[in-house]
């Protein structure tokens, strides 16, 4: 019994106990959830312009934050270097397009997932033959020191990246919703066929969307490099983005958004208040766990739609 009293009760007791302590670990799961979601849109653009997920979107945060890095260790001015590792997501964007998905239009999905696979490697390796394996620090200048709001004590660095995150969410999620571009990328992911045949170029929107994946990968790997240094270990943020997406539905732009919230507070939340009675590191298995859930009794995300296939 006091077991059960310890599990389900004392962390609500000390959620009220301390409220402020709680806003600070609701604060901080925000943060995380904006970010989440940032790298989850990447996978939100190449599925609604393939219908196929794309395994390399991990690598491509990795290897614009190596190259954002790469260049300002070599003397290059941070608006500078940005500006070039902007055009290299964007070059790379056309040679995805030339050489990896264009022979292999109307293949099965199968056969795009496992290309992507193939991109993740070649990336993964051809960022560390560039610039090397070791843990380089990103410094955008914005300290990682805290201030206080209201007798809430918040981190810089973390808001920073929340606030940017949560203004490229908002744009995206216009940009898919208003935009003739938006209205076409939906168009070619259901039917690649029938896209053609009414005049959608899907070469061109392929082009467009992996060079906006690129432009979200370099401001996530930035968010991400900053705060933990740009390490080959970022493009596991990718994992923790499968959750998220499994939690939204992975055509859904504002399923990202909120799955990237719930998981972030969630972890938060579960960590701080149910970490000590488990032994800790909640954070690292909680989102898969609430993956799992949703999995069994609603496998198409809380924005999905529901497929049904008659036979």
């Amino acid at each position: 019994m006091e077991l059960l009293y310890g599990v389900f009760v004392g962390p609500f007791r000390d959620m009220l106990t301390a409220p402020t302590f709680l806003v600070e670990v609701l604060i901080g799961g925000i943060a995380a959830g904006l970010m989440y979601s940032l790298v989850a849109l990447g996978f939100v653009l190449i599925f609604k312009a393939s219908g196929v997920f794309n395994f390399a979107q991990g690598v491509m945060v990795l290897f614009a934050a190596l190259t954002l890095v790469g260049l300002m260790e070599r003397g290059v001015p941070i608006p500078f270097a940005l500006a070039l590792t902007m055009l290299i997501m964007v070059a790379l964007a056309f040679a995805i397009e030339r050489v990896v998905l264009r022979p292999l239009v109307n293949q099965e999905q199968i056969i795009l997932f496992m290309a992507t696979i193939g991109l993740n490697f070649f990336l993964e390796g051809f960022g560390e033959l560039v610039w090397g394996s070791n843990v380089k620090k990103l410094d955008i200048g914005i300290p990682d020191s805290s201030f206080m709001v209201a007798g809430v004590q918040m981190n810089k660095l973390e808001m920073t990246a929340a606030l940017t995150s949560a203004v490229l969410v908002a744009i995206l999620a216009v940009f898919f919703q208003k935009t003739r571009v938006g209205r076409a990328l939906r168009a070619v992911a259901d039917d690649h066929e029938a896209a053609l045949s009414i005049g959608i170029p899907l070469n061109t929107i392929w082009v467009v969307v992996w060079s906006v994946a690129g432009l979200v990968a370099i401001v996530a790997g930035i968010m991400w490099g900053a705060k933990s240094g740009v390490q080959f270990s970022l493009s596991l943020i990718a994992l923790k983005a499968l959750p998220v997406l499994i939690l939204g539905g992975f055509t859904s732009v504002p399923g990202a958004i909120v799955g990237g919230l719930i998981i972030g507070v969630g972890e938060k939340l579960a960590e701080v208040y149910w970490g000590p009675l488990v032994g800790g590191a909640i954070e690292n298995w909680f989102a898969y766990v609430m993956a799992l859930t949703f999995l069994l009794f609603r496998p198409q995300g809380l924005f999905g739609e529901r497929i049904i296939e008659r036979v």
